[in-house]
């Protein structure tokens, strides 16, 4: 598959690069696609989880254990103390404690659904390809002339390098609809959860080999 290359200005350059069909051009509905896209992005997602929720429960609500009312004839459930569940203030049933939601993908599956992301996003026209560039110095408003350029200032945007680019990093930061990463870095969620993806010509190189 070949796309055509542009500069920053959102101008063709005449030139084109070539996408590796066995990653921009898999067949999305072989085998179990949309499954294996589905558990690698459930397993991002649940690896962001800290898990550090927790609630009281009974034995642990500050309380007198004093009987409140007698066992039966009050008209209703027994209760208790007044750390009861059924009272207010009281501790909560079953409540959640601090766990590890953290899951495992075979590498296999991981680089599949990669693949598979990428593909949708080129199938939907959704990737463009852009000269390598850079910035002089860290400036937000160079990131929003090239967003405005292809017309993607009010969309979310992902940046793909080969590498790290500190200046372009810090100007994209502080955009709250733009991410940068690395080509090394990508995974299927992150792929997904944009509306378009800006590639440099490096970064391309790079995910070809995936």
């Amino acid at each position: 598959m070949e796309v055509a290359v542009y500069n920053i200005k959102g101008e063709d350059t005449g030139r084109k690069v070539v996408l590796n069909d066995e990653v921009f051009g898999r067949d999305l509905t072989e085998g179990n696609a949309e499954h294996t896209v589905y558990l690698d992005v459930k397993q991002y997602l649940a690896n962001q989880r800290q898990g550090t929720h927790k609630s009281k429960e009974r034995s642990e609500v500050s309380g007198s254990t004093r009987k409140l009312g007698r066992q039966k004839g009050g008209g209703g459930a027994r209760r208790g103390d007044i750390n009861s569940p059924l009272l207010r203030g009281g501790g909560t049933v079953f409540g959640p404690r601090p766990r590890d939601y953290r899951s495992k993908l075979n590498k296999k599956q991981k680089a599949l659904a990669r693949r598979l992301a990428l593909t949708s996003k080129a199938n939907d026209k959704q990737i463009i390809v852009v000269e390598n560039f850079t910035f002089d110095a860290p400036k937000t408003k160079n990131y929003m002339d090239i967003a405005k350029n292809f017309k993607l200032d009010e969309k979310r945007v992902l940046l793909v390098f080969a590498d790290n680019d500190r200046n372009v990093l810090l100007s994209v930061r502080n955009v709250p609809n733009a991410l940068m990463a690395q080509a090394a870095d990508l995974n299927a969620y992150t792929v997904l959860n944009n509306d378009a993806i800006l590639m440099t010509e490096d970064s391309v190189r790079v995910i070809n080999e995936f």
